[in-house]
C-alpha cells in the first residue's frame, strides 16, 4: 500500500502545512478528530475524551498509508493532544508536533457569522485548516449561538437554525488564533447561546462558567447525544 495520507489534529502550525502541502502536493489530508466509525482501540481508557479516541482510531485505521501525522501539542489543542504525540510516538508512528500559540496569521472571522446552517459552517471552518477556500459569504444577524469545539456527533448541529453564530475554540480556528483565550471566551451577551464541552475536556470549566455567566445552556456530551440532551436544546432554542 502506497503512503499518501496526512493525518492531523486540531489546528497545526500554518507553516507546517504549508511545507506538507509542497512537500506532498498528491496527498490526502485527513481530520484524525472526526468520528469516521473506525475500529476502536484498547489504549486509551474507556472514561476518556472521543475526540483523543478518535485520534487514536485513525492512526491505526491509516496506518500503512500514513506519510506522516501533524500533531497539535500546546495551548492550542489541550494536554490530551500532547499525550496522544506522545503515545503514537512511542508506538513507532511519524508524528511531528506542532505548537501554534501566536496570533500573527490572525484574519477576519465571517464563516461562524454567516447564514449557512450551523453543522456546515462548523464543516467549512475545520476544513479551511488545510484546504483554504474563496467563499462567497452572506452575514446574518445572530438568533442563537453555539460555543465550543466541533461535536463528535455532527447531526447535533442540525437542531440549530441557520441564524446561529460560532463562538469558543472553533471560531478561534477560523480566525486562526486557536490558541486565543480571550476570543475563545468571547461570545454576544443578548444571543442565547449553547455551550458545548466533550465529555472529559477541560473546555468544560470554560463552557460551565460562560453558560452561568450568560445565562445559557450547557451541555457535555461524550459520544453521540441523546434523546433527553437533544430535547434540552430544542427546548432551549423554542423557548429562547
Amino acid at each position: 500500500m502506497s503512503k499518501n495520507v496526512i493525518g492531523f489534529w486540531g489546528y497545526p502550525h500554518p507553516e507546517l502545512i504549508k511545507e506538507y502541502r509542497n512537500k506532498y502536493p498528491n496527498a490526502v489530508w485527513v481530520d484524525f478528530d472526526i468520528d469516521y466509525g473506525y475500529e476502536k482501540t484498547d489504549i486509551l481508557p474507556e472514561s476518556y475524551c472521543s475526540i483523543i479516541k478518535n485520534i487514536i482510531n485513525a492512526a491505526f485505521h491509516h496506518k500503512e498509508e500514513l506519510l506522516v501525522i501533524l500533531a497539535p501539542i500546546g495551548k492550542d489543542k489541550c494536554d490530551s493532544g500532547w499525550f496522544a504525540y506522545e503515545v503514537l510516538k512511542d508506538l513507532g508512528f511519524n508524528v511531528i508536533k506542532s505548537i501554534f500559540e501566536e496570533f500573527s496569521y490572525k484574519r477576519e472571522v465571517r464563516i461562524s457569522s454567516s447564514n449557512l446552517p450551523l453543522r456546515q459552517k462548523i464543516e467549512l471552518i475545520t476544513k479551511d485548516i488545510y484546504a483554504p477556500q474563496n467563499l462567497d459569504l452572506t452575514p446574518c444577524k445572530a438568533k442563537f449561538g453555539f460555543w465550543g469545539v466541533p461535536p463528535n456527533d455532527l447531526s447535533l448541529l442540525e437542531l440549530f437554525p441557520n441564524e446561529t453564530h460560532v463562538y469558543g475554540w472553533s471560531r478561534c480556528v477560523e480566525a486562526m488564533t486557536p490558541a486565543d483565550i480571550e476570543l475563545e471566551m468571547y461570545v454576544e451577551k443578548d444571543v442565547p447561546t449553547v455551550f458545548y464541552s466533550q465529555s472529559f475536556c477541560s473546555k468544560a470549566q470554560l463552557a460551565k462558567y460562560l453558560a452561568d455567566k450568560y445565562n445559557g445552556l450547557y451541555i457535555d456530551i461524550d459520544d453521540i447525544a441523546t434523546n433527553s440532551t437533544r430535547a434540552k436544546i430544542e427546548a432551549f432554542l423554542r423557548l429562547r
